[in-house]
């Protein structure tokens, strides 16, 4: 059985940083494009970043550019979102999802919840 559990959510004040963990089980990460999308209840999820299966090339929305980090560890099976800088607006509940896709596919189509497998998601809370 293929699980993705997030972990590492929780409170932060505006200007903090939390880092986000994505443990695989089930399922080698080797081969699978990884990515973080982002939910609001009542709004459209958003892709948030994705980094390839191949080269480890990252790619990020306009809106966390240059404050999040993606990164993944295959010897763990893991994948992480390094998030600095944090802004109220980056609340949401935040899911990691695996696909055989390249990355960019995968952070495009993962808005429409189209990826092989998907977390549960952490809730992150921005705020004073």
């Amino acid at each position: 059985q293929v699980r993705l559990v997030e972990s590492g959510g929780g409170l932060v004040q505006p200007g903090g940083s939390l880092r986000l963990s994505c443990a695989a089980s089930g399922v080698t990460l080797d081969d699978y494009a990884i990515g973080w999308f982002r939910q609001v209840p009542g709004k459209e999820r958003e892709g948030v970043s994705s980094i390839s299966s191949n080269d480890g090339s990252t790619y990020y929305s306009d809106s966390v550019k240059g404050r999040f980090t993606i990164s993944r560890d295959n010897a763990k099976n893991t994948a992480y979102l390094q998030m600095n800088s944090l802004k109220p607006e980056d609340t949401a509940i935040y899911s990691c999802a695996v696909d055989h896709t390249d990355a960019p596919t995968l952070l495009r189509r993962g808005e429409y919840g189209v990826a092989d497998y998907w977390g549960q998601g952490t809730q992150v809370t921005v705020s004073s």
